[in-house]
């Protein structure tokens, strides 16, 4: 997962029919869409995706139908551990590998309790490594069930083991990403940020670019920004400031508020989402509103050619 050049790698959302059922030809539309904006990997059966509202089958379906429409030409990593015995988790992450992915994502908070010690969770690490073969993994800190931060100790030995190449970092502290790059400087492993506020710094620290949920909005802005945060332009500063200004409305009944915007840029998605997470009311609605006029207005200083 490591590149010479900063790369995007989006959560991907799972696209539902009205009735709850998985909506392939749409998910086909939203690989591409991705895709057509530049993304350099995707993260497919993630959080965005409703993973914990989906079965065994449906995560596994999911997964096999980004490989199909991307037929290699990006990386696509997915989660592969829901809890349980190790054994069980490891059983899972070999379907998840067997489907052809490029590494298999491991939930920091499904390997050992909250009340665990980092011990305990290390011990379930290695077992885990010791029961998928030579399998490439990668860690996501993801906020369910509980968020369970992986030190840059705690990094670097599993980095150094050779076997884990991604980390989806969300600790929202620039100083412990900047300690978790200095200890992880290997050939084949990358680090991607999932906070905006500090992107353009993670950047310029080493991240290997950057997984968030802002770019089930506007994916080309992202993918922009990976490109250009080297530059000293205003326009960096504009872009991470209209992602840190929009944070709020982004993540307020996420993920039904990015499809609601997506369906507003032209995609054909429903707004139907498993998890409990509100309802998109009238002011909502107006946030909305008001948060594609202004996307569209960055868009065009950008000059950015947008898929829709």
């Amino acid at each position: 997962m490591k590149t010479t050049t900063k790369g995007f790698i989006p959560v991907m959302l799972t696209p539902f029919q009205n009735d709850g059922s998985i909506d392939f030809p749409a998910l086909t539309k939203l690989t591409n869409f991705y895709l057509e904006a530049g993304a350099s990997g995707l993260f497919a059966n993630c959080l965005s995706s409703e993973m914990f509202e989906l079965n065994d089958e449906e995560r596994l379906a999911v997964i096999a139908h980004v490989l199909e429409v991307t037929q290699g030409s990006v990386p696509v990593v997915a989660t592969g551990t829901f809890g349980g015995p190790i054994p069980q988790q490891a059983e899972f992450v070999r379907r998840v590998h067997d489907l052809g992915t490029d590494a298999v994502i491991l939930i920091s908070g499904l390997l050992a309790d909250e009340r665990d010690s980092d011990e305990v969770f290390n011990d379930r690490v290695a077992e885990l490594l010791n029961l998928t073969d030579h399998i490439p993994l990668g860690f996501y800190e993801c906020p369910v069930p509980y968020k369970r931060l992986i030190s840059p100790e705690q990094l670097r030995s599993f980095v150094g083991t050779g076997r884990v190449i991604y980390h989806k970092d969300t600790c929202l502290d620039l100083k412990q990403v900047k300690e978790k790059l200095s200890v992880t400087d290997k050939a084949h492993f990358g680090l991607y940020d999932a906070y905006m506020v500090h992107a353009v710094d993670s950047l310029k620290a080493g991240s290997a670019g950057l997984s968030c949920i802002q770019g089930n909005f506007s994916p080309e802005l992202i993918v922009w920004l990976c490109e250009n945060y080297n530059s000293s332009d205003e326009e960096v500063q504009k872009v991470q400031q209209f992602l840190i200004d929009n944070m709020d409305v982004m993540h307020n009944v996420y993920p039904i508020v990015s499809k609601y915007f997506l369906q507003k840029r032209g995609l054909t998605i429903s707004t139907f989402t498993r998890r409990n997470v509100g309802v998109l009311t009238p002011e909502i609605y107006k946030e909305v509103e008001r948060l594609y006029a202004n996307y569209s207005q960055l868009k065009g200083e950008l000059d950015l050619k947008a898929v829709y």
